[in-house]
């Protein structure tokens, strides 16, 4: 049975906004539901300070710049305090929202090599200039997440499954080099695949050994999706756009493979001529006959291509009802 998820974002700016967002992805994405994002509402909500709120060992605080490790105190400062106490808050309403809800649930979370080249060192550049320090990020955001996994278990204890989406957009950029320094003036060395693969391991066996489904999303073009498999993902969630024809190969093996796969066919803003569930479900029927796959093969999901806060309330909510007429025509 092909099902429907979101991959995270959504917009809106207060709280509000915010308990109408978990009402949306609740009525709309029975099957696999998950814990929204509102990035509209500052940096304490964006991708990057959503992840930092979990850490464990690892202080931060917001600079002009953005997000600066400062050390391991043990006494956040007040940047790192608002972003715990607005996760906190918006699991608050997950957790009222979700009374008497069962079934699989997802949360997400940036993983460690998109912290790396987002957030800065104590003396500033990035993470991702730093073996050490990137490493230390890579253990503190695993260390972090177990108890996060456990805090969503015992806010939604309906879920019979819990997914950890690890959100990589800049995965592509950190092993092209591709990354700019502080700067601006030139770029991060690369990182070499093995390390690569092995500091995404460090997360996702954190979420397996707690009996989570580690999967990883990201809409940008060139990710290695073989080197994420071999990290351990056991779900892909990926913007059907942005395929190369290699992707398309290595996606089709890995779902015959047995790894979830989360095909992202709904435009993420309204498209000007509009769409419907029937083109979208055809261009699925299209993918899936390209590469010789039967609707029923492996697990199947559908969705947006990409996250959905720079949408309107209004297509934000569409996006999520034609993923849901999609998955139900597949199936």
């Amino acid at each position: 049975m092909t099902r429907a998820t979101g991959v995270g974002s959504m917009p809106g700016e207060d709280a509000a906004a915010y308990a109408e967002a978990v009402k949306a992805v609740l009525g709309e994405l029975p099957d696999l539901p998950h814990v929204p994002e509102l990035p509209g509402r500052g940096s304490t909500a964006s991708m990057t300070g959503r992840a930092l709120a979990v850490l464990e060992g690892l202080d931060v605080d917001l600079q002009p710049a953005g997000w600066r490790l400062v050390g391991t105190s043990g006494a956040p400062g007040v940047d790192h305090r608002r972003t715990r106490s607005l996760l906190a808050q918006d699991l608050d309403c997950v957790e009222e929202l979700t009374q008497g809800y069962e079934g699989a649930f997802k949360t997400q979370v940036a993983g460690p090599w998109t912290l790396a080249a987002t957030v800065e060192k104590p003396r500033g550049d990035r993470v991702l200039s730093d073996h050490g320090a990137r490493r230390d990020l890579a253990e503190s955001l695993a260390e972090g997440l177990r108890s996060h996994i456990r805090d969503v278990r015992r806010r939604v204890p309906g879920a019979t499954s819990l997914v950890v989406q690890v959100d990589e957009p800049a995965l592509p950029a950190v092993l092209t080099g591709s990354v700019p320094t502080a700067s601006g003036f030139g770029k991060h060395r690369v990182v070499h695949p093995p390390e690569a693969s092995a500091l995404l391991e460090t997360v996702l066996s954190a979420i397996a050994e707690e009996g989570a489904e580690p999967w990883v999303h990201s809409c940008a073009p060139g990710v290695p999706w073989g080197l994420v498999r071999g990290a351990g993902a056991t779900g892909f969630v990926v913007d059907l756009s942005v395929l190369s024809a290699a992707d398309h190969d290595t996606v089709a093996e890995a779902l015959e493979g047995g790894v979830s796969v989360a095909l992202g066919v709904v435009p993420t803003l309204e498209p000007a001529g509009g769409t419907s569930d029937k083109a979208l479900v055809q261009r699925v029927e299209r993918w899936l006959d390209m590469l010789g796959l039967d609707p029923e093969a492996g697990t199947l999901l559908v969705g947006p291509g990409c996250g959905l806060a720079g949408a309107s309330t209004a297509w934000s909510r569409r996006a999520l009802t034609l993923s849901r007429q999609v998955a139900a025509a597949l199936s």
